[in-house]
């Protein structure tokens, strides 16, 4: 397996600086360039499959979003929210010295796809969005919250891989080697023998005193975000998931950038792009 490369680019925010974390793959002077972005708990290392297949027609950047992973947390965690993000997110282009990226967003690297690609002048030239839209789904929106904020710990990697394997059986049917890699990815094992997700807890803030009639107030801007986005875009939908529901994702077929829309049968929010099926899908309509 090829291996990537981990970098560190500077970013600003209001309470200072901080580190982000990002994994290469391919060439370093390739300037077809692929931003990989992943959701809201999860990491850069999400994407190794797909990285890895991409790698020759790309050079495949796959950032840990700060506060998770590799990368350093804020001082101010009321930062962590998608303005913040994109802010990195362009810090991280001006890094790679390149005009143009095309972008693979799962969840809230696809909110964060959305907030740079409605910009005018965006470097985003076509962008997939992996079960994510404008319309967010309220009680999905709790069950993810509640998740978050919850302080676990457990005395052995294999109990925390139970744990992963049942609060994200949405991903749909994997192998245990494929579930043993998606826990590794975000688990780390403490001073203390104790093995804990590796997010800065303070995440969490973000959804504190959400309310559905604020997410309601907030739909109108991501909607006017998503129609404004000029760059062909790729609707990837778990057939069964309870945050994009499909009479969203139908009506992101007809307005705005007029996405097109694959749904994978039998997963839920939100696939993981480690299975042949699903990397074919961003590969034919990325490279088609």
């Amino acid at each position: 397996m090829t291996q990537s490369r981990i970098n560190m680019v500077q970013c600003l925010s209001p309470a200072g600086l901080h580190r982000m974390a990002y994994q290469t793959w391919g060439d370093d002077h390739n300037p077809r360039v692929l931003i990989c972005v992943h959701g809201v708990t999860r990491v850069s290392d999400d994407f190794d499959r797909l990285a890895e297949s991409l790698s020759e027609n790309y050079r495949v950047i796959c950032p840990d979003v700060v506060g998770r992973g590799r990368s350093e947390r804020l001082r101010d965690p009321r930062l962590y929210a998608v303005p913040q993000y994109v802010s990195d997110m362009v810090t991280l282009i001006a890094r790679l010295d390149v005009a143009q990226v095309d972008w693979v967003g799962t969840s809230m690297g696809g909110l964060i796809g959305m907030g740079l690609a409605a910009l005018p002048d965006s470097p985003i030239q076509k962008m997939v969005l992996n079960d994510i839209g404008p319309n967010l789904n309220f009680p999905a929106l709790m069950r993810i919250g509640d998740y978050i904020a919850k302080e676990v710990q457990f005395d052995n990697f294999e109990q925390g891989c139970e744990y992963i394997r049942t609060v994200s059986a949405p991903f749909g049917p994997h192998s245990g080697t494929e579930w043993d890699k998606l826990a590794r990815d975000v688990l780390r094992e403490g001073s203390d023998g104790k093995w804990r997700r590796h997010y800065d807890p303070a995440i969490a803030k973000g959804f504190e005193g959400i309310t559905e009639e604020g997410i309601k107030r907030s739909e109108a801007g991501l909607w006017a975000a998503y129609d404004a986005i000029r760059a062909p875009v790729l609707l990837v939908r778990g057939s069964e998931s309870d945050l994009l529901t499909r009479e969203t994702a139908q009506a992101m077929t007809e307005r705005g950038p007029r996405a097109q829309l694959a749904e994978i049968p039998g997963v839920g929010h939100a696939p993981t792009f480690m299975h042949d099926d699903q990397i074919a899908l961003v590969k034919n309509f990325l490279l088609g």
